[in-house]
């Protein structure tokens, strides 16, 4: 693919508030899950999923309180195919502002050994339930169809025609259990573009068995989705879900070349997710793209005595256009350029046995396999030759 082509916005739906209760550690409350909507809403999602109300009482109460304060996102909610899932559903957030999302059984697979019911009922039990919502007076009801990605495509056409003559206006196309490849979910997405009407939306709902989540939700988009769900740091069942940052950060970077765009304030997504993280009790990953502790660090040498001459020799992601920073970690692999750095800005010189006798010290014979940011090795240097004179200028 070459060449800029003419941009399309991506809507952003998050399901962070139900697919980040399945991380390790803590369930949010409902007072922590209005505040990480607040946050997400700030961020720019257009979508905000509040979780599934029917579930649980603190979950009924979740969704109360963020469809009381959200002020320009829409909220949705996640129903089973039950008119009583959507009666609570409604009870709880009112139709205003409110996208029910109905959940249907999109293969044989689960149909047999989950559900025990037949196609014909699982067609109908989606578009009931998507009628009985308009009933209530819901403005917008959309289909997540779950393991679409192993669905037969006479089912998947069927839920979607039945859904679509009920009124549904959206429906997100799940590979469930992250089986797909791109060719493969993008086909999919130009499947059920061919069925849908013109208006009635397409969504990506992709999970990362495989490592393909952003991979796959990047297929679907130029394949005709109009939408992607996502989550902070992709949390979510086993590997997680599509991660909002690593989205908004391929299109910041290759939107054009794409022809997509999404108005998310890539700046502060890391604050979000830094409160997620505080919410759930989910340790900072080391080595994930964009948010993890080392995402921007380094340290190689090879990588570090470029860096040090400009840091777009091995940085093409910039670390302060998404509120981080970057770091050189002192470790065994890193070099001499690193150490004549850190003696540079303190001002003190040394000869080459010495500079030799330090990097043994500091770097090539290092006790622990932990790295050190360059500020403590930095500190340490400078109270071990606080005696040395500066310097000649």
């Amino acid at each position: 693919m070459s060449g800029k082509r003419e941009s399309r916005r991506v809507s952003i739906f998050d399901t962070t508030l139900r697919d980040g209760e399945q991380a390790p550690g803590n369930a949010m409350t409902p007072r922590q899950k209005l505040d990480i909507a607040l946050r997400i809403e700030a961020l720019g999602a257009d979508y905000i999923e509040s979780g599934f109300p029917a579930s649980s009482p603190s979950e009924f109460q979740a969704t109360r309180l963020i469809s009381r304060n959200l002020t320009s996102a829409r909220f949705t909610t996640f129903c089973r195919a039950v008119r009583s899932d959507v009666d609570t559903a409604v009870k709880a957030g009112g139709t205003e502002r409110h996208q029910v999302q109905v959940m249907a059984t999109g293969s044989d697979l689960h149909l047999t050994h989950k559900r025990g019911i037949s196609r014909d009922q699982a067609v109908q039990e989606v578009a009931d339930t998507v009628a009985h919502a308009y009933a209530l007076g819901v403005e917008e009801v959309s289909v997540g169809i779950e393991d679409a990605s192993r669905g037969e495509l006479d089912l998947l056409r069927a839920i979607a025609l039945g859904a679509v003559e009920a009124g549904a206006v959206c429906f997100a196309v799940a590979d469930t259990s992250g089986c797909h490849l791109p060719q493969e979910y993008g086909a999919l997405i130009t499947e059920f573009r061919s069925w849908l009407p013109d208006g009635v939306r397409v969504a990506t709902h992709c999970h990362d068995d495989f490592g393909l989540s952003l991979a796959n939700a990047v297929a679907g988009l130029t394949a005709g989705a109009d939408e992607v769900q996502v989550t902070l740091g992709g949390v979510g069942e086993r590997a997680g879900n599509t991660p909002l940052e690593e989205v908004a950060a391929l299109l910041t970077y290759k939107g054009a070349l794409l022809g997509l765009h999404t108005d998310i304030d890539v700046a502060a997504m890391y604050e979000a997710y830094t409160a997620l993280r505080a919410a759930i009790g989910l340790e900072e990953p080391r080595n994930k793209a964009i948010f993890g502790t080392y995402a921007f660090g380094t340290a190689a040498g090879i990588h570090q005595q470029g860096m040090l001459r400009n840091p777009a020799t091995y940085e093409y992601v910039e670390p302060a256009r998404f509120g981080r920073e970057r770091s050189l970690l002192i470790g065994r692999h890193s070099g001499r350029a690193v150490l004549r750095h850190i003696l540079d800005e303190l001002g003190l010189a040394v000869s080459e046995e010495e500079l030799a006798g330090l990097y043994r010290t500091h770097i090539a014979e290092r006790t622990g396999g932990d790295c050190e940011d360059i500020s403590v090795v930095k500190a340490r240097l400078a109270r071990e030759l606080t005696t040395r004179q500066p310097a000649a200028a």
